[in-house]
Parts: C-alpha cells; sequence; structure tokens
C-alpha cells in the first residue's frame, strides 16, 4: 500500500498561534494534485507534540476526507505511553486511517521485552497496518535487526519507517524482512532514500515532499522501475540540495520556511520551535535560487 514517496505533513499555523486548517486542507490537496504516493499526518514533522486532542483529530478527518481514497493515509499515532498509543491507533481506525505509524516509546528507554509488547498492544488495538519507527535520535532507543524480526512476527505489522541512519542495519533489514511482500521497509530520513532503495527499500517517508512533491515522487518512482540513472541523477541534483537544507536546523523549522518560500501554507511555529536563524534563511535562499525554485509560489 505505502511505496514511493509518503509526505510526512507540515501542520500551518496562523499567526495567533491557531492551526491554519483551510492551510493545512489546501496543502493535501496541492501534495495529491503533485503526484504524491501516499500522506502521513501527526508526525515529527507535523510538530504533533504541540497539538491538542482536538487538533490532532481534526486534522486526520481533513486528511482522509480530502485524499479520498485517491492516496493512502498513515497515521502517527505512537507515543511513549502504550495505552495512550492504543487508544490514538484504535482512533485512527475510526476514522479512515489505512494505517498508523508508531514511533518507538521516547524517554522511557524500555527493554527489548518491553518493546515487543508495546508494538503487540498497538497492532492488537485495530485492524489496519502498523508500520515501525525507528528514530534513534529522537527515541533515545534504536530497534536492532533481531528485535524488529521478532516484532514484525506481530500479526499487523506492516513494515518500518528505518531512521537508524545505519546503511549496515538497513541493509539487514531489508535483507532479513524487506524482500517480503508482507513487509515494506521505507527510509525515514530524506538522505538515505537512494541507497535504501537500491537495497531493495520501497520508498520513503519524506520530509521535503512537503515542499517538492513532484521532485520526490519523481524520484521514488524512478528507482522502483530500476531506472538508476534518472534516480541517481535526481538525488544528486535535487534531493541532497534540498535535505541539507531542510535539516540545517531542527526538522521541521527550514522546511517551512521552504514551504512558505513555495507559496504554500506554512505559518508560525509553537514553542518550543521557532524562527529560522536569519544566517540560515540566508542559505535555504540560496538554495531554491540555485535550483531555481525561488518565485515558484
Amino acid at each position: 500500500m505505502f511505496e514511493g514517496a509518503t509526505t510526512a505533513l507540515i501542520t500551518p499555523f496562523l499567526e495567533n498561534g491557531e492551526v491554519d486548517f483551510d492551510g493545512f486542507r489546501s496543502n493535501v490537496e496541492k501534495q495529491i494534485a503533485s503526484g504524491i504516493h501516499g500522506l502521513l499526518v501527526l508526525g515529527t514533522t507535523g510538530e504533533t507534540p504541540t497539538l491538542n486532542a482536538d487538533e490532532q483529530e481534526r486534522l486526520i478527518r481533513i486528511t482522509v476526507e480530502t485524499a479520498d481514497h485517491r492516496v493512502p493515509v498513515m497515521v502517527g499515532t505512537g507515543t511513549n505511553d502504550t495505552a495512550a498509543t492504543v487508544r490514538k491507533t484504535s482512533r485512527a481506525a475510526e476514522l479512515g486511517a489505512d494505517a498508523v505509524l508508531v514511533v518507538t516509546p521516547y524517554y522511557n528507554k524500555p527493554t527489548s521485552e518491553g518493546l515487543f509488547r508495546h508494538f503487540q498492544a498497538a497492532a492488537g488495538s485495530a485492524d489496519i497496518p502498523v508500520f515501525v519507527y525507528n528514530i534513534q535520535g529522537r527515541s533515545g532507543r534504536n530497534i536492532e535487526t533481531p528485535l524488529l524480526k521478532r516484532i514484525a512476527g506481530i500479526k499487523g505489522i506492516a513494515g518500518v519507517k528505518e531512521a537508524s541512519g545505519n546503511i549496515g542495519q538497513i541493509s539487514d533489514v531489508i535483507e532479513q524482512l524487506g524482500r517480503s511482500d508482507s513487509f515494506t521497509v521505507l527510509s525515514g530520513d530524506d538522505g538515505m532514500t537512494l541507497p535504501l532503495m537500491a537495497l531493495g527499500g520501497r520508498g520513503v517517508i519524506s520530509v521535503i515532499s512537503n515542499g517538492i512533491p513532484n521532485q520526490v515522487s519523481r524520484f521514488t518512482s524512478a528507482a522502483l522501475k530500476g531506472d538508476w540513472d534518472l534516480a541517481r541523477k535526481m538525488h544528486f541534483d535535487v534531493i541532497m540540495p534540498v535535505t541539507r537544507a531542510a535539516f540545517i536546523e531542527t526538522n521541521p523549522v527550514p522546511i517551512k520556511y521552504i514551504c512558505a518560500k513555495l507559496g504554500m501554507a506554512s505559518g508560525t511555529y509553537r514553542l518550543p520551535m521557532c524562527p529560522l536563524e536569519e544566517d540560515n534563511r540566508r542559505r535555504v535562499d540560496q538554495m531554491l535560487a540555485a535550483l531555481g525554485l525561488a518565485g515558484k509560489g
């Protein structure tokens, strides 16, 4: 269901700090019109920790309704509280999500058995696919391949968003799990998408596709078709320059700035996120100009 380019959607805010729901709906429509293959709402890029329960539910509803089955919708439901993750996963299914993304519980640093039981509970709470989100940099805990293999045996676990940043681990995951149609390996890092797909991964849950959905969709489609010359060219010419700019500060600060420059709804931030520093704004502007993206909004 999820392959190619899935956008981890930003959450635009109005100047008064409220969620710009109309702008969000417009962004979703633009993503689909630009050929994106899937959508993730309530991920890290969406500043989800700062959103209250009512805002989160409304964003899910808008995404599902606007997508209208044209592309699959994934919802981020993972927290560091298993009971809350179970509630959020069940509710996402009720609201029409096609799948959920459950991050490694952060801060708690559970044991391997605790992690297994966490994902078991999440997968058992709804009859939709569950993707594991392995990102040690934000959770403080890596899911090693033997443990992931055990988790993959749980009914309902459909794949992994692999953001370990370790190409050796990514290779092991694809070798041991990703060569089956029943388990999908997606990149959780825009800069690692090409090597991951070359190894047999199926795509990316992308930050930069908020700003350049058409290019990221074309890039991943080329890789899926085995057109490695085009995929490699796009990796060096487009994907990496935008990725370097999009992570010049903590995500999602730079990508929201990029989206604003490209005429998309973006707006302000909620603390502890704050605007991009002046020097970094200049660097991002230079990247957009060099790629001919400046003024495209």
